[in-house]
């Protein structure tokens, strides 16, 4: 009887051990494996709240704020804690409806029912206000201030970029920084600048009631963390000047590109159609973005930096250089134009007729005989085995002076342009089946060469320098963080003796003087230039100009297109020398008032 008892008492024991070992270890799956658990214990008592650092600001190269920094708030929602609800109440309230309330909410619980997630964003300020005096009666949900950006001048929309929701793969890139409902900067500066500007987030720990409303800050702000600014900057950017310009683009599709030759700091770059950029913040943000979307002008396309047209006359100094640094021109290399040149049953027109007696006349008058005359020379010089290689050659050159290739420009998403190669024509017409006659349209800036306005802004920075360009750039000074620009400006040595860039300017200055381009002459102001008049396929002429000013001390230069405008004298060339003596002296001079005047008012089709 006794063993049978003491079966009993040790039966019950391990019973009871067993309990308390399932206890235990349902206690500690809780309390320490089951994340869900901890999360619904903490949120009853704390709130952890991040704290969003105001992103840096910019200003321009003259201390404009450019690109500024306004509160606005974020509501956020535990679905658990979503009880009792008075929906009605909260939809008119926060001024959503019903179905979104719900589906919303819905997308939350799949997320978890014990995490915040975002409810609605970009509550300004005003609006808030409002929806804090009631919040208390809607447990579940609660506010969260953060900075977004604001843009003074209303300008420059392609240039600063904006700020949008980041997606799941930028979320999966960042190594933990970036969660769902963060803002991230997209295009322009904003994009290419992101970790600059960004800043650090910082964490607050709020005591919470269960009515979630707040109690204080938990432990004395003992275990919080401060958040911290994104850098300052300071743009190359000339905000007057960009206004200016885009100003005279007004009812004009095209792209201006003004940069200051000795540095390669980007004084503007206008792209027509452009639109607010406070289009893009807030609450309407994604309908304005499917709307600019939508619009059949393309205000969101950057055409400086995507743009590849065919440059047309624009690109004859160029094309001289190449000739005269392979020698097979010299200055003095004569041609006497009929007023067209003749290659077996090929004709390519020339406006120009007559005796050119060197190459600085060819550039001054845009005698397209002799530059197709000059691209035969280059490919078939005696120091290449064949056409294909003295293509190569010229493309290589072209290269160097940054034509065809990405100029490294601190901007996301720049184009190439194109420059075709051997390889190009062999596709299409057989290796050994093409020569320099079946190119010949490239020695007018025509046929498959394709230049973004960036490039011949650059190119002709250049030529204004010389024989060097620097790379392009839009930020010039980082509060605290320079280093990493002094790797990204690199100078350019282009391999062209320096004579032969004075020949070319010689021609330029006479373009303006007493060329193509007298339209462009700026009262005390010696201008070198080239006008070009690009052949589109798809409607009316481009109209382009490429000058800098002053010749002897060049300190801007610039590149204007304007599509389906004709010839480039009749609108590229005064926009640019408006944009120069806007620059250069602050004011236009009265007797060019008129010329100020017909570009703002004018419109083309």
């Amino acid at each position: 009887m006794t063993d049978v008892y003491q079966r009993r008492q040790y039966i019950l024991q391990y019973i009871i051990i067993a309990v308390i070992i399932i206890f235990i270890a349902r206690l500690f799956y809780l309390q320490v494996i089951d994340k869900d658990y901890k999360q619904l214990a903490k949120s009853n008592v704390l709130r952890e709240v991040t704290v969003f650092p105001a992103r840096g600001l910019v200003h321009d190269r003259n201390g404009k704020l450019i690109i500024d920094n306004q509160k606005e708030y974020d509501l956020w929602v535990i679905p658990n804690q979503v009880k009792n609800f008075d929906t009605i109440g909260f939809c008119n309230l926060v001024g959503v409806s019903d179905t979104f309330f719900r589906e919303t909410l819905d997308k939350a619980n799949e997320y978890s029912r014990y995490k915040p997630t975002l409810f609605e964003k970009g509550i300004s300020v005003d609006k808030y206000a409002s929806i804090q005096e009631e919040l208390y009666l809607f447990p579940g949900f609660y506010g969260q201030v953060r900075t977004v950006r604001a843009y003074p001048f209303k300008s420059a929309a392609h240039v600063v970029g904006y700020i949008s929701e980041v997606n799941q793969k930028q979320i999966d890139k960042s190594e933990g920084y970036y969660r769902s409902g963060d803002y991230i900067g997209t295009g322009g500066i904003e994009q290419s600048y992101e970790n600059e500007l960004r800043g650090v987030k910082g964490t607050k720990f709020i005591l919470v009631d269960n009515h979630n409303r707040d109690m204080g800050t938990f432990s004395e702000g003992k275990f919080d963390t401060a958040a911290v600014p994104g850098n300052n900057m300071i743009s190359s950017l000339d905000i007057g000047l960009q206004k200016y310009g885009e100003a005279l683009m007004k009812g004009k599709i095209g792209s201006i590109v003004a940069i200051e030759p000795l540095t390669g700091e980007v004084l503007a770059m206008v792209s027509s159609p452009t639109y607010d950029p406070d289009l893009l913040t807030g609450q309407n943000r994604s309908k304005n973005f499917s709307y600019l979307l939508m619009d059949s002008l393309k205000p969101l396309f950057v055409r400086p930096l995507k743009a590849a047209y065919p440059p047309g006359s624009t690109y004859k100094p160029t094309l001289a250089l190449i000739g005269l640094q392979a020698g097979s021109i010299e200055y003095h290399t004569t041609y006497n134009c009929p007023g067209a040149y003749y290659v077996g049953s090929l004709r390519v027109g020339c406006h120009h007729k007559g005796f050119v007696p060197n190459v600085s006349v060819a550039i001054q008058f845009s005698c397209n005989s002799y530059f197709c005359k000059t691209l035969r020379d280059v490919i078939d010089d005696d120091k290449f085995i064949n056409a294909a290689e003295g293509l190569d050659y010229w493309k290589k050159m072209l290269d160097d002076l940054g034509v065809g290739v990405k100029t490294g420009i601190d901007l996301p998403n720049e184009g190439y342009g194109f420059v075709p190669s051997s390889k190009y024509y062999d596709k299409i017409y057989g290796k050994g089946r093409w020569n320099s006659v079946t190119v010949v349209s490239l020695g007018i800036g025509q046929g498959e060469i394709g230049e973004t306005p960036l490039q011949m802004a650059n190119v002709l920075s250049a030529i204004a320098n010389k024989g060097y360009w620097y790379t392009p750039h839009l930020i010039k000074k980082i509060e605290g963080s320079d280093t990493m620009l002094k790797k990204k400006i690199v100078k350019h040595i282009v391999p062209i003796d320096s004579n032969y860039f004075n020949m070319v300017i010689e021609g330029m200055k006479d373009v303006v003087d007493a060329g193509t381009g007298t339209i462009a002459r700026i009262p005390g102001v010696s201008l070198a230039g080239k006008t070009g008049t690009a052949q589109n396929p798809h409607g009316n002429d481009h109209s382009i100009f490429i000058c800098f000013a002053p010749v002897k001390n060049p300190k801007i230069a610039i590149a204007v297109v304007v599509e389906n405008a004709g010839f480039g004298s009749t609108y590229a060339a005064p926009i640019a020398s408006l944009m120069i003596e806007k620059y250069l002296n602050d004011t236009i001079t009265a007797p060019r008032k008129y010329l100020e005047e017909r570009m703002f008012n004018a419109v083309v089709k």
